[in-house]
């Protein structure tokens, strides 16, 4: 129940997690799989280069947190913007991001595939301002997060990303798609006949 509560995107676990092929270093792979992080109310970041399997890492990390009898809320940036509005709606912006903060690991994924207006930036804020120092906000995104004033208004992101890095975990991918590499080997698809 807690896993459909949380709306994963693809229901991947640790399970199918390839840690050989990351460019994590597996040590750091290994102290995020404790969740000890999650205990302490750290948050975890992940940038890097599109299809170097931060979803994945993010959502194997979310699925073990739901094993270990924790709760979690998945969100793409865009769909935390729509949840914050509705509330703005009919006044109940506050008790949304109280909703949203009741978890213990709130996923934000994928910042940074398209600008972000002062909504979502707004959105964002909000929630990262009220889990800080009580709940885990974990986060992956194309770009690194001295960027962010790029994607959002700058006073936002400066506020965003200070309360955000200040109890987190920074970890940086690198190399090429692996979903590309995979296409262009002629993998991921059942030949025609």
């Amino acid at each position: 129940m807690r896993r459909k509560k949380a709306a994963f995107p693809t229901g991947k676990t640790l399970a199918s997690w390839p840690p050989e092929e990351s460019s994590i270093p597996e040590a750091t792979q290994n102290a995020l799989v404790t969740l000890e992080w999650v205990g302490r109310h750290e948050n975890l970041v992940i940038s890097g280069p599109s299809g170097t399997s931060k979803p994945h890492l993010i959502e194997g990390l979310a699925a073990a947190a739901i094993e270990a009898d924790m709760r979690v809320a998945w969100f793409t940036l865009e769909t935390l913007t729509q949840a914050i509005n509705r509330a703005k709606a009919d006044g109940s912006v506050a008790r949304a991001v109280a909703r949203i903060c009741s978890v213990n690991v709130i996923v934000v994924d994928d910042i940074g595939m398209l600008p972000a207006g002062q909504e979502a930036a707004e959105a964002f804020y909000r929630v990262v301002d009220a889990a800080y120092e009580r709940r885990s906000v974990a986060v992956t995104s194309n770009i690194h997060l001295s960027g962010f004033d790029t994607i959002m208004p700058k006073t936002l992101a400066t506020a965003t990303v200070d309360r955000l890095l200040h109890h987190a975990h920074l970890v940086i991918t690198k190399g090429d798609s692996h979903r590309l590499a995979e296409a262009l080997a002629g993998k991921g698809v059942t030949p025609l006949t």
